[in-house]
């Protein structure tokens, strides 16, 4: 899920209320799993969590040009 989704899922706030939350609370939580929602990894911690990605079988996009990976958003997205 994007921040947007889960603001919106949790029917308050917005995507930037859910990232400081997550930024202060998430770190007992699967962070990885709340992205952006152009599917971009999260900065400082890409590598983390492209690691995870890889091992949850997470489906990505691979830009050309060697630019870093994406999330698919459209087959990954969870729709609770």
């Amino acid at each position: 899920m994007s921040y947007g989704d889960v603001a919106e899922y949790v029917g308050e706030g917005g995507p930037r209320q859910v990232g400081r939350i997550m930024a202060v609370w998430g770190g007992g939580v699967p962070w990885w799993r709340v992205v952006h929602a152009d599917g971009s990894l999260l900065a400082g911690h890409e590598q983390a969590a492209l690691a995870r990605y890889v091992a949850e079988n997470t489906p990505l996009r691979k830009p050309a040009g060697g630019r870093p990976p994406r999330i698919d958003m459209r087959r990954a997205r969870a729709r609770p």
